[in-house]
């Protein structure tokens, strides 16, 4: 089955539903590159008028990865809850847009449908909603996780502090965590990527986070940013591992790309539970997701990169993870090529993973060679706290000397909190206050001096 759709006297053809979502796809270089993109704005146009007449039910009779080919269609396929769906089984994409604008669609109701979202049909709604509709929706979903403090609550907003060291050298690390709590970064994750991946490297960085977390009581969790296998190995050797991090794609070709099967994440996250480590909750898979990261595998069946992505969402999904977020400008300027193409994609990334359920935050971030700069991320870091994302990065000066890409800073966070009167984490907020780095009255301004206690001075 085909489609087609007429604009200003021209007929255009969509010969099956992946065509037809990538034809309707605001533009994007990665698309460009893969052959998949509208030929021009008259028929991005064409196609988004054919797919708002698109009934949502026609994605249970087609998909964009047959069943049989693919793992993650099937999980998406095998795991869709009809009776979740059957309130808005009568809806078009159009018709589904204008309900998740209405009033009718609050956090009560958002929560109730997520069962019945697969993936592409997020994709395909956000394909035609414009930037402050994927604000409005995403702002009334309500994603609550715990492990060792309560993350995503109202009027909350997390940092994860990311101190990465060029060399994983120990005092590099600790340097910026020091650097990052005293700034009221942490509550969603004190999280380092290594730059070496080997088990004693990956030890010695948990062992290191672990005794400052100890030492100064602080309530929230470590991770380092390891391959799956690798933290698992650490794991069988006792190390103190509280989240378990992986990449992840919206195919099973791209997750293989990564070196992970839906099996062995499953093994993963049993052997993380069997460490009881958590205290509030046990959600304690960390995934980090961006578009463009499939077609750079060879792995995207034909598919455009915003609806694989979506797709990745369903894989996390499955796991009760405590924090997802897309990286989103960081695979380059090949697969999304200036701010504005970014800013997009980062809100398309954050409202899709919020209907369907999960802890978003967002990487607002971009690399040296993109046609992008920091007022492109101040202003989708701002779009994004008025969405509501659960948490943002806290890179020291926002520039990764380890990764070598821009991130945001930990006072970008500050600045968020403070504009929109979002707190941190109700557990580290309190902690913060009893360390004497945050004020009582809970406006989220640091006081001018030096917390004494944990500089280890008091």
């Amino acid at each position: 089955m085909g489609f087609t759709q007429a604009i200003g006297g021209t007929r255009f053809s969509f010969p099956d539903l992946r065509c037809l979502l990538a034809r309707a796809t605001p533009p994007r270089s990665g698309d460009v590159l893969a052959g998949l993109a509208a030929a021009s704005a008259q028929e991005r146009v064409a196609a988004q008028r054919a797919l708002a007449d698109l009934p949502l039910a026609h994605f249970l009779a087609e998909a964009v990865i047959p069943h049989e080919a693919d793992a993650v269609t099937r999980l998406i396929q095998d795991r869709h809850d009809r009776a979740a769906f059957a309130p808005i089984a009568h809806l078009t994409v159009g018709g589904f847009r204008d309900w998740l604008l209405s009033e009718a669609a609050d956090a009560a109701a958002l929560a109730a449908l997520r069962p019945g979202l697969m993936p592409e049909m997020v994709a395909a709604v956000s394909k035609i909603m414009r930037l402050q509709d994927l604000v409005a929706v995403a702002a009334k979903c309500r994603v609550v996780t715990r492990f060792r403090n309560t993350l995503g609550l109202p009027g909350r907003l997390s940092i994860r502090l990311q101190p990465n060291d060029p060399v994983d050298d120990p005092r590099g690390v600790a340097a910026a965590v020091l650097d990052g709590l005293l700034l009221g970064a942490g509550d969603a994750v004190i999280g380092v990527n290594p730059a070496t991946d080997n088990v004693e490297t990956v030890m010695r960085l948990l062992d290191l986070l672990d005794t400052v977390r100890e030492r100064y009581a602080i309530p929230t969790q470590t991770c380092v940013l390891s391959h799956v296998t690798t933290t698992m190995l650490a794991i069988e050797r006792g190390a103190p591992v509280d989240l378990v991090f992986q990449s992840i794609g919206g195919t099973e070709a791209a997750n293989r790309s990564f070196g992970v099967t839906l099996p062995l994440l499953a093994e993963a996250r049993e052997a993380a539970l069997a460490l009881g480590r958590g205290t509030l909750g046990d959600n304690l898979m960390y995934f980090e997701t961006g578009q463009g990261s499939a077609l750079s595998a060879e792995a995207h069946h034909g598919v455009d990169q915003q609806t694989i992505e979506a797709r990745a969402y369903a894989v996390a999904r499955g796991f009760a993870p405590l924090l997802v977020n897309p990286v989103v400008g960081f695979i380059g300027p090949e697969y999304l090529f200036d701010g504005k193409q970014i800013t997009r994609a980062g809100l398309e990334d954050h409202f899709c993973g919020k209907l369907l359920g999960l802890p978003m935050g967002v990487d607002v971030c971009y690399t040296n060679h993109a046609e992008a700069d920091q007022d492109d991320m101040d202003a989708l870091l701002t779009l994004l706290g008025v969405a509501g994302v659960t948490y943002i990065m806290g890179v020291p000066g926002a520039d990764d000397v380890m990764l070598a890409y821009q991130s945001t800073s930990f006072h970008d966070g500050l600045y968020l909190r403070a504009a929109l009167g979002r707190r941190p984490a109700p557990e580290f907020e309190a902690w913060m206050q009893r360390m004497g780095i945050e004020r009582a009255s809970g406006e989220g301004r640091l006081p001018a001096g030096l917390a004494p206690a944990l500089l280890g001075l008091g």
